[in-house]
Formats: structure tokens, sequence, C-alpha cells
């Protein structure tokens, strides 16, 4: 595989790569993470098993749409590939800031940014992508409520039943989220859509983000998620409402915003995610 990873990375950048340095890095997940290097210059690779190709290509596509719509700083897709046993996606090096960060001001202002271009007029995006390992449907709507209730809420419950996991009666949840949305006024963003503290960072003071699982749909789902494992500083939500408030509203929409990554940990890893993601249908239903 490697072979092919060095030979696709030379003819993408115009000029002879062999690695000379290879490390292991550690992952949070089942995909091998890989530093590369010939001296001058040094690559991030993402190794899964063959059939995982078109995730990665999914993550290229996004980063590419990232890079042309938003001002972060967002790493370079350099190559996408497979051999008989692996796929692989080689991305920029990009050495994040160590140090605790002054600048989460400029995060907030740079995610605003973002959420303020409504060049799109309906929900879902130009393909299904994925959310971690999880396929992420994301058909065209014109309703929000009725696009996150069924591509969302509904699919990530159909995942847990085809595996014998019954949290809910299901048509019941999408018809209760759709009620609860119906009223709010949405109108499209593009959303990195897995925008938690571990999928951004900062290059000499410059926001940085990457992982993203993006579509068009309502740009608090971003804000919500980022509340979620490991709230940002309070200088981001600051400077994102100064720029772009929030609508009335937001606090208890967040419950319903909170519970797909909820239930997409619960189909991933199962485990007291289950009992999270029964408690928050719970509240949503009280």
């Amino acid at each position: 595989m490697w072979n092919t990873v060095n030979e696709q990375i030379s003819q993408a950048m115009h000029f002879d790569f062999k690695y000379t340095f290879k490390r292991q890095l550690q992952s949070a997940n089942e995909d091998m993470l890989f530093e590369i290097s010939d001296g001058t210059h040094t690559y991030f690779v993402k190794v899964a098993h063959h059939s995982q190709l078109e995730r990665f290509e999914c993550e290229a596509h996004s980063l590419k749409l990232l890079t042309q719509e938003s001002v972060f700083m967002i790493p370079d897709c350099i190559t996408t590939g497979s051999s008989i046993e692996y796929s692989f996606i080689v991305l920029e090096w990009l050495t994040l800031d160590q140090q605790p960060h002054s600048m989460w001001h400029s995060m907030g202002n740079h995610m605003a940014r973002l959420h303020q271009k409504h060049q799109q007029a309906m929900f879902g995006f130009d393909h299904d992508n994925f959310v971690g390992p999880t396929v992420q449907p994301n058909r065209w709507h014109k309703k929000w409520d009725v696009f996150y209730a069924e591509e969302r809420i509904g699919w990530q419950l159909q995942l847990l039943e085809e595996k014998g996991i019954h949290l809910v009666e299901k048509e019941y949840l999408i018809s209760f989220i759709k009620d609860l949305l119906h009223s709010h006024h949405v109108e499209p963003s593009l959303l990195h859509g897995d925008f938690w503290r571990g999928n951004m960072g900062f290059i000499q003071n410059v926001p940085c983000i990457f992982d993203p699982a993006c579509y068009y749909g309502d740009r608090e789902i971003d804000i919500a998620m980022s509340e979620l494992f490991a709230p940002l500083p309070e200088a981001f939500y600051l400077a994102y409402n100064k720029q772009y408030p929030l609508s009335a509203g937001y606090e208890n929409r967040k419950i319903i915003y909170q519970l797909y990554p909820i239930l997409n940990h619960a189909n991933i890893f199962a485990g007291h995610y289950l009992t999270e993601a029964k408690q928050q249908i719970e509240r949503l239903l009280k």
C-alpha cells in the first residue's frame, strides 16, 4: 500500500515523493493514523479497510467545500486511494498550537461568517456522506423539520432497531420532532456537521477545522454539537452571538439537536451512550 501512497502523492504534487520517515499516531477510532515525511515534505495519512474509500472521498469533498466557503484554515487533501486491502486519504500536515489558547473569539467569528452564507435554498447535500463511521443520508428537503426528523433522528433510530435496540416508537418521535421544529424559521447554512473540540484547533493563532461531515442545515446544529461533549470557552459563544445572534428558543432546540450525535455514539459504541440516548429522549418528550 505504501508504494501506492508514494506514487499518488508524487502524481498529485508533481515531484518524486518517497517517504523516509513514518510514525503511527494515536487514534480514537478504527482508522490508523500516520505521519510520513521525505525530510522536506510531511503529510498526514489515514488508513482504513478497502471498503472505506467512499468515506475518505466524502471527507475530501467536504474539506474542499469548506476551503472555498470559509476563512478557516483547512487541511488540503492531497489524494485518496486504495490498494487491495486498504484505503487511504493523504492530507496536508498541519502543526496545531499546543499551548492553551486565547483566540477562541476568532473561532467564533469564523464560524458565524460561515453560517451567515445562505446560498443554498434547500436542506441536505449533493450526496450522502459519513459522520464518523456512520452513513449520513442527505436527501434534499424543502422543510428543515422534515429533513432533521427523518434524515437524522429517524435514520439513527432505524440503525439501532436493525441491531435489535428499541429506545422509542420511531414514527412517534419523528412526528413529535417535526411538530417541535415546524414553526422554527431556518435559512440553510453550510455546516461542519461534527463540530466538537476534537475536530478543531489553531495554527499560529489561526482557527483550523477538520474531519467534517458537511451538509446544509440549521446553523444551531454546529453550536449545539460544540456544547455537548466538551463545551468551548465562553469567548467562542460571545463572539459568535455578537456577529450572528442565535434565535429565540435555541436552548430548547439544543436538546433536539444534541440527540443526533448522542444517538450516533449509541450506534457506534453502545454502552452508556444507549442510556444517555434514552435519557435525552425522555427529556425531550417531557
